[in-house]
């Protein structure tokens, strides 16, 4: 049996989906353990491109049963709009998709939440305006709408009527809009949605408790990365959940002694969406190389991402915050053709230089690099898929990264074949 928890280990947008999607192949049940649609999981399968917001990446191995745990705030748009995608490419979910019934839904006010909060905020954040934020606000405040809630007409009349009362009132003394909301049209769109998705609530720590009785092997997928969580990110440009390995139990109701390992998921260089302090960021050539050879576009937001040198600090952190037993690499190809690839070291604050990661956005926003330099190297390694036949001076930056992890996975583009097990 194996139990596993695949974990961002930069700020998101590491390759996740492919890696998943690669382990969910082992694996007989795979759960997604927290945030919501503002993550996009893309996995690439002989020439076709799923992007997968709200399902989880091991729905596309036929042989995998998939779950979405109560720590994820659920966008019943977005899984229906997947579940088409899926249906129409002849990909079955019947008994191999189920959902918490005590998963929090994001409605459709918080949305519009969202977006107008973000709209006077000073600082902005960077938000996708999938209402997350204002979901798993209101699920602390002890007004949130869970799955079980909607399936219970009577109860879910009183509390959608008092929700859309109380937003209202928001709204109007916030931002001057009376009766933003309609009662008829959320109840209306609620029940004919979840008409479809009934069929797949199931209590899924129950079906995790099962298949561990069974020594059947278990992969925990994460969604964004370690530098987005909301209690160890740099925040406050974060997300609104706990992305963290520490997440899994409290987002699924599974026991952290049942745990085997956690394999992080990490580029082979850095990058980040959205606003927030990025140490090693790169603002000439290079940076621009490896945003238009690596594609470095969000799957969500479709905004392009910050690109930067590999941060060492960042990985020290992420391995000892996650407790991360290995390491996917990925994107390394993207590096090829450079002369030489800087790694991010050290940074130097006022007068001193910092060796380990602070998740402090102020101070920061004040460091510089401190780099070494590395060999680069000019072949094309997307078709290699042994080990050994890597160039050398491919090897020895991984080698150089192993000083953090092991590396377990090195992936050479976005194909699921594109993969060598190191």
């Amino acid at each position: 049996m194996s139990v596993r928890i695949a974990v961002g280990a930069q700020w998101g947008d590491e390759g996740k989906g492919k890696i998943i999607d690669l382990l969910s192949s082992g694996a007989d049940l795979v759960v997604r353990y927290q945030g919501g649609a503002n993550a996009g999981h893309t996995v690439k399968i002989n020439d076709k491109k799923f992007i997968l917001h709200m399902i989880p990446s091991g729905v596309l191995n036929k042989k995998t049963v998939s779950a979405i745990g109560n720590g994820v705030v659920f966008d019943y748009e977005s899984f229906i709009n997947e579940l088409t995608v899926l249906n129409n490419e002849g990909i079955d979910t019947e008994e191999r998709l189920f959902l918490s019934p005590y998963a929090h839904v994001v409605m459709p006010y918080h949305k519009e939440i969202d977006r107008a909060f973000e709209k006077v905020r000073k600082n902005k954040i960077g938000t996708t305006f999938k209402g997350i934020g204002p979901a798993y606000q209101d699920k602390i405040s002890r007004c949130g709408i869970r799955v079980v809630d909607i399936l219970d007409d009577d109860y879910f009349v009183s509390v959608l009527k008092n929700n859309i009362e109380m937003k209202n009132l928001t709204f109007e003394s916030m931002y001057g809009e009376k009766n933003k909301f309609s009662f008829d049209e959320i109840y209306k769109d609620c029940l004919d949605k979840f008409s479809i998705i009934r069929k797949y609530v199931k209590d899924v720590s129950l079906i995790i408790d099962e298949y561990l009785k069974q020594n059947k092997s278990i992969l925990f997928e994460g969604a964004q990365g370690t530098l987005l969580d909301i209690d160890h990110g740099t925040y406050p440009y974060v997300t609104s959940s706990n992305t963290t390995s520490g997440g899994v139990c409290t987002g699924t109701g599974v026991s952290p002694t049942k745990i085997n390992s956690v394999i992080g998921v990490m580029k082979a260089y850095t990058t980040r969406v959205g606003n927030g302090p990025f140490v090693s960021e790169l603002f000439d050539d290079t940076g621009k190389y490896l945003s238009e050879k690596g594609h470095e576009v969000g799957a969500t937001t479709g905004r392009p991402r910050r690109c930067g040198y590999f941060d060492a600090l960042i990985a020290r952190y992420s391995v000892r915050i996650n407790g991360i037993s290995s390491l996917a690499l990925t994107k390394i190809d993207v590096l090829g053709g450079l002369d030489k690839i800087k790694v991010c070291v050290g940074y130097k604050y006022n007068d001193q230089i910092l060796r380990e990661f602070l998740p402090v956005s102020n101070v920061l926003e004040k460091c510089e690099p401190v780099y070494e330099e590395l060999e680069g190297w000019k072949e094309d390694i997307s078709e290699i898929r042994n080990y050994n036949e890597l160039p050398e001076n491919v090897k020895k930056y991984i080698g150089y990264i192993e000083k953090v992890s092991p590396v377990e996975i090195v992936s050479v583009g976005p194909e699921r074949n594109q993969s060598i097990y190191k």
